[in-house]
Protein backbone atom coordinates (compact mmCIF):
# COMPACT_ATOMS: atom_id res chain seq x y z
CA UNK A 1 0.00 0.00 0.00
CA UNK A 2 1.40 3.56 -0.71
CA UNK A 3 1.23 5.81 2.29
CA UNK A 4 1.25 9.66 1.28
CA UNK A 5 3.41 11.14 4.64
CA UNK A 6 3.16 15.09 3.34
CA UNK A 7 1.17 17.60 5.59
CA UNK A 8 -0.14 20.28 3.97
CA UNK A 9 -2.48 21.95 6.39
CA UNK A 10 -5.13 24.86 5.44
CA UNK A 11 -7.33 22.55 2.72
CA UNK A 12 -11.15 22.24 3.56
CA UNK A 13 -12.30 18.38 4.36
CA UNK A 14 -13.50 17.99 0.92
CA UNK A 15 -10.07 18.86 -0.22
CA UNK A 16 -7.95 16.71 2.06
CA UNK A 17 -9.81 13.66 1.11
CA UNK A 18 -9.64 14.55 -2.64
CA UNK A 19 -5.94 14.91 -2.08
CA UNK A 20 -5.85 11.70 -0.65
CA UNK A 21 -7.72 9.78 -2.57
CA UNK A 22 -5.02 7.20 -3.43
CA UNK A 23 -4.85 6.29 -0.02
CA UNK A 24 -8.56 6.24 0.28
CA UNK A 25 -8.72 4.56 -2.62
CA UNK A 26 -6.09 1.56 -1.55
CA UNK A 27 -7.81 1.29 2.03
CA UNK A 28 -10.94 0.50 0.65
CA UNK A 29 -8.83 -2.29 -1.52
CA UNK A 30 -7.68 -3.61 1.13
CA UNK A 31 -10.73 -3.88 3.01
CA UNK A 32 -12.41 -6.01 0.36
CA UNK A 33 -9.20 -8.01 -0.05
CA UNK A 34 -9.04 -8.80 3.77
CA UNK A 35 -13.03 -9.56 3.90
CA UNK A 36 -12.51 -12.43 1.69
CA UNK A 37 -9.05 -13.38 2.36
CA UNK A 38 -8.47 -17.60 2.51
CA UNK A 39 -12.23 -18.02 1.22
CA UNK A 40 -12.52 -20.54 -1.59
CA UNK A 41 -15.51 -18.57 -3.55
CA UNK A 42 -14.16 -15.14 -2.84
CA UNK A 43 -16.40 -12.00 -3.32
CA UNK A 44 -19.17 -14.39 -4.80
CA UNK A 45 -19.94 -14.53 -1.13
CA UNK A 46 -21.13 -11.05 -1.14
CA UNK A 47 -23.65 -12.35 -3.69
CA UNK A 48 -24.40 -15.87 -1.78
CA UNK A 49 -24.81 -14.54 1.38
CA UNK A 50 -27.51 -12.14 0.83
CA UNK A 51 -29.38 -14.88 -1.17
CA UNK A 52 -28.85 -17.59 1.56
CA UNK A 53 -30.30 -15.13 4.39
CA UNK A 54 -33.36 -14.10 2.29
CA UNK A 55 -33.81 -18.02 1.47
CA UNK A 56 -33.93 -18.43 5.83
CA UNK A 57 -35.81 -15.61 6.21
CA UNK A 58 -38.49 -16.54 3.90
CA UNK A 59 -38.61 -20.34 4.90
CA UNK A 60 -39.15 -18.53 8.69
CA UNK A 61 -41.83 -15.60 7.97
CA UNK A 62 -43.24 -16.79 5.21
CA UNK A 63 -43.61 -20.51 5.09
CA UNK A 64 -43.67 -21.42 8.50
CA UNK A 65 -45.53 -18.17 9.70
CA UNK A 66 -49.41 -18.16 10.06
CA UNK A 67 -49.80 -14.65 8.94
CA UNK A 68 -51.45 -13.58 5.51
CA UNK A 69 -49.04 -14.27 2.69
CA UNK A 70 -46.56 -11.40 1.08
CA UNK A 71 -46.78 -11.35 -2.43
CA UNK A 72 -42.62 -12.26 -3.71
CA UNK A 73 -41.52 -12.56 -0.71
CA UNK A 74 -37.95 -13.67 -1.81
CA UNK A 75 -38.18 -9.66 -3.66
CA UNK A 76 -40.12 -7.89 -0.61
CA UNK A 77 -36.87 -9.56 1.71
CA UNK A 78 -33.88 -9.12 -0.35
CA UNK A 79 -34.43 -4.88 -1.13
CA UNK A 80 -34.26 -4.16 2.67
CA UNK A 81 -32.03 -6.76 3.46
CA UNK A 82 -29.00 -5.79 1.37
CA UNK A 83 -28.81 -2.30 2.12
CA UNK A 84 -29.68 -3.21 5.91
CA UNK A 85 -26.52 -5.46 5.86
CA UNK A 86 -24.51 -2.35 4.35
CA UNK A 87 -25.26 -0.50 7.27
CA UNK A 88 -25.08 -3.54 9.72
CA UNK A 89 -21.28 -4.09 8.18
CA UNK A 90 -20.72 -0.41 8.17
CA UNK A 91 -21.50 0.24 12.04
CA UNK A 92 -19.35 -2.69 13.49
CA UNK A 93 -16.65 -2.52 11.14
CA UNK A 94 -16.12 1.51 11.70
CA UNK A 95 -15.80 0.95 15.72
CA UNK A 96 -12.80 0.21 15.07
CA UNK A 97 -11.29 1.65 12.22
CA UNK A 98 -9.41 4.48 14.28
CA UNK A 99 -8.19 1.86 17.08
CA UNK A 100 -7.59 -1.06 14.75
CA UNK A 101 -5.23 1.32 12.47
CA UNK A 102 -3.26 3.16 15.54
CA UNK A 103 0.13 2.14 13.68
CA UNK A 104 -0.49 4.72 10.81
CA UNK A 105 -2.26 7.23 13.42
CA UNK A 106 1.49 7.26 15.16
CA UNK A 107 3.19 7.07 11.87
CA UNK A 108 2.12 9.47 9.45
CA UNK A 109 -0.41 12.08 8.52
CA UNK A 110 -3.14 11.99 6.60
CA UNK A 111 -6.92 13.27 7.32
CA UNK A 112 -8.36 11.01 10.11
CA UNK A 113 -11.98 10.44 8.49
CA UNK A 114 -10.84 8.62 5.32
CA UNK A 115 -10.13 5.54 8.39
CA UNK A 116 -14.06 5.20 8.91
CA UNK A 117 -14.71 6.97 5.14
CA UNK A 118 -13.31 3.46 3.27
CA UNK A 119 -15.06 1.10 5.53
CA UNK A 120 -18.02 2.62 4.40
CA UNK A 121 -16.88 2.68 1.03
CA UNK A 122 -16.15 -0.61 0.55
CA UNK A 123 -19.12 -1.78 2.02
CA UNK A 124 -20.58 0.47 -0.56
CA UNK A 125 -18.97 -1.43 -2.97
CA UNK A 126 -19.97 -4.88 -1.57
CA UNK A 127 -24.11 -3.58 -2.05
CA UNK A 128 -23.45 -2.39 -5.79
CA UNK A 129 -21.86 -6.04 -6.29
CA UNK A 130 -25.09 -7.37 -4.72
CA UNK A 131 -27.74 -5.05 -6.43
CA UNK A 132 -27.37 -7.14 -9.74
CA UNK A 133 -28.63 -10.44 -8.43
CA UNK A 134 -31.51 -8.81 -7.21
CA UNK A 135 -32.25 -7.05 -10.12
CA UNK A 136 -32.50 -10.81 -12.15
CA UNK A 137 -34.01 -12.46 -9.64
CA UNK A 138 -37.02 -9.61 -9.46
CA UNK A 139 -37.14 -10.44 -13.14
CA UNK A 140 -37.14 -14.19 -12.82
CA UNK A 141 -39.74 -13.93 -10.35
CA UNK A 142 -42.09 -11.30 -12.44
CA UNK A 143 -41.40 -9.03 -10.85
CA UNK A 144 -40.86 -5.35 -13.19
CA UNK A 145 -39.17 -2.47 -12.25
CA UNK A 146 -41.06 1.28 -12.92
CA UNK A 147 -38.90 4.39 -13.65
CA UNK A 148 -38.85 5.11 -9.93
CA UNK A 149 -35.43 2.84 -9.99
CA UNK A 150 -34.07 5.89 -11.07
CA UNK A 151 -34.44 7.06 -7.29
CA UNK A 152 -32.40 4.13 -6.73
CA UNK A 153 -28.57 6.47 -6.17
CA UNK A 154 -30.49 8.74 -4.36
CA UNK A 155 -31.46 6.66 -1.52
CA UNK A 156 -27.77 4.98 -1.93
CA UNK A 157 -26.59 8.59 -1.80
CA UNK A 158 -28.18 9.32 1.27
CA UNK A 159 -27.88 6.35 2.90
CA UNK A 160 -24.38 6.23 2.59
CA UNK A 161 -24.35 10.06 4.01
CA UNK A 162 -25.85 8.87 6.90
CA UNK A 163 -23.63 5.90 7.32
CA UNK A 164 -20.55 7.87 7.39
CA UNK A 165 -22.03 10.49 9.93
CA UNK A 166 -22.81 7.07 12.30
CA UNK A 167 -18.83 5.52 11.39
CA UNK A 168 -17.40 8.95 12.42
CA UNK A 169 -19.30 9.30 15.81
CA UNK A 170 -18.41 5.55 16.76
CA UNK A 171 -15.53 5.62 15.41
CA UNK A 172 -14.22 8.59 17.08
CA UNK A 173 -16.17 7.67 20.84
CA UNK A 174 -14.52 3.87 20.86
CA UNK A 175 -11.39 5.79 20.91
CA UNK A 176 -12.21 7.08 24.32
CA UNK A 177 -14.43 4.35 25.53
CA UNK A 178 -13.51 0.75 24.46
CA UNK A 179 -16.64 -0.55 25.80
CA UNK A 180 -18.40 1.09 22.64
CA UNK A 181 -17.33 -2.10 20.78
CA UNK A 182 -19.65 -4.46 22.94
CA UNK A 183 -22.35 -2.18 23.44
CA UNK A 184 -22.95 -1.69 19.12
CA UNK A 185 -22.63 -5.43 18.98
CA UNK A 186 -25.93 -5.52 21.24
CA UNK A 187 -27.45 -2.47 19.46
CA UNK A 188 -27.13 -3.48 16.23
CA UNK A 189 -29.21 -6.67 17.00
CA UNK A 190 -31.77 -4.44 18.41
CA UNK A 191 -31.85 -2.33 15.21
CA UNK A 192 -32.52 -5.01 12.87
CA UNK A 193 -35.58 -6.07 14.54
CA UNK A 194 -36.71 -2.84 15.37
CA UNK A 195 -36.00 -1.82 11.58
CA UNK A 196 -38.84 -3.06 8.76
CA UNK A 197 -36.24 -5.90 7.02
CA UNK A 198 -38.52 -8.56 7.66
CA UNK A 199 -42.02 -7.07 8.11
CA UNK A 200 -44.04 -3.82 6.53
CA UNK A 201 -43.75 -1.34 9.19
CA UNK A 202 -47.57 -0.02 8.14
CA UNK A 203 -48.83 -3.19 9.10
CA UNK A 204 -46.66 -4.30 12.28
CA UNK A 205 -47.48 -1.22 14.38
CA UNK A 206 -49.92 1.56 12.36
CA UNK A 207 -50.48 3.57 14.91
CA UNK A 208 -46.78 3.91 15.63
CA UNK A 209 -44.91 4.26 12.31
CA UNK A 210 -44.88 7.84 12.24
CA UNK A 211 -42.94 7.71 15.28
CA UNK A 212 -40.57 5.02 14.07
CA UNK A 213 -39.46 6.37 11.43
CA UNK A 214 -38.57 9.71 12.93
CA UNK A 215 -36.81 7.87 15.73
CA UNK A 216 -35.54 5.63 13.47
CA UNK A 217 -33.69 6.86 10.25
CA UNK A 218 -32.93 3.28 8.48
CA UNK A 219 -36.62 2.47 9.20
CA UNK A 220 -37.32 5.53 6.45
CA UNK A 221 -34.34 4.28 4.24
CA UNK A 222 -35.66 0.83 4.39
CA UNK A 223 -38.94 2.18 3.33
CA UNK A 224 -37.48 3.95 0.61
CA UNK A 225 -36.20 1.02 -1.34
CA UNK A 226 -38.77 -0.95 -0.88
CA UNK A 227 -41.31 1.56 -2.42
CA UNK A 228 -38.89 1.82 -5.30
CA UNK A 229 -38.08 -1.38 -5.83
CA UNK A 230 -40.84 -3.83 -4.56
CA UNK A 231 -43.89 -1.39 -4.87
CA UNK A 232 -42.87 0.50 -7.38
CA UNK A 233 -44.24 3.65 -6.72
CA UNK A 234 -42.37 6.90 -5.74
CA UNK A 235 -41.78 7.89 -1.92
CA UNK A 236 -43.58 10.51 -0.52
CA UNK A 237 -42.13 14.38 -1.33
CA UNK A 238 -42.08 15.26 2.32
CA UNK A 239 -41.38 11.90 3.50
CA UNK A 240 -37.91 12.10 1.60
CA UNK A 241 -37.29 15.58 2.53
CA UNK A 242 -37.36 14.34 6.33
CA UNK A 243 -35.32 11.52 5.54
CA UNK A 244 -32.76 13.87 3.55
CA UNK A 245 -32.64 16.38 7.01
CA UNK A 246 -32.36 13.41 8.97
CA UNK A 247 -29.39 11.76 7.09
CA UNK A 248 -27.73 15.40 6.78
CA UNK A 249 -28.08 16.18 10.24
CA UNK A 250 -26.98 12.47 11.39
CA UNK A 251 -22.94 13.23 9.04
CA UNK A 252 -23.45 17.02 10.68
CA UNK A 253 -22.84 16.04 14.24
CA UNK A 254 -21.12 12.65 13.68
CA UNK A 255 -18.41 14.74 11.42
CA UNK A 256 -18.50 17.56 14.13
CA UNK A 257 -18.20 14.61 16.82
CA UNK A 258 -14.95 13.31 14.87
CA UNK A 259 -13.22 16.40 14.49
CA UNK A 260 -13.52 17.51 18.12
CA UNK A 261 -11.89 14.41 19.27
CA UNK A 262 -9.69 13.90 16.83
CA UNK A 263 -6.50 15.91 17.62
CA UNK A 264 -5.80 13.38 20.59
CA UNK A 265 -6.20 10.26 18.52
CA UNK A 266 -2.44 9.88 17.94
CA UNK A 267 -2.44 9.93 22.21
CA UNK A 268 -4.99 7.63 22.97
CA UNK A 269 -4.74 4.93 20.20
Amino acid sequence: MTVIVSSERGRSWLAEVVHYREFLFNLVKRDLKVRYRNSILGFIWSLLNPLLMMVVFSVVFSVLSAGAPVQNYPIFILVALLPWNYTAASVTGAVNAIVGNAHLIKRVYFPREILPASLVISNLVNLLLALPVLFLLKLALGSPFSEYVLLLPLVLALQTVFLLGVAFFLSSINVYFRDTEVIVDVFILAWFFLSPVVYNMEQLAPDFAQVLYWVNPMASLLSSYRLILYNNAPPDPLFMLRTTLTCVVTFLVGYLIFRRLAPNFGEEV
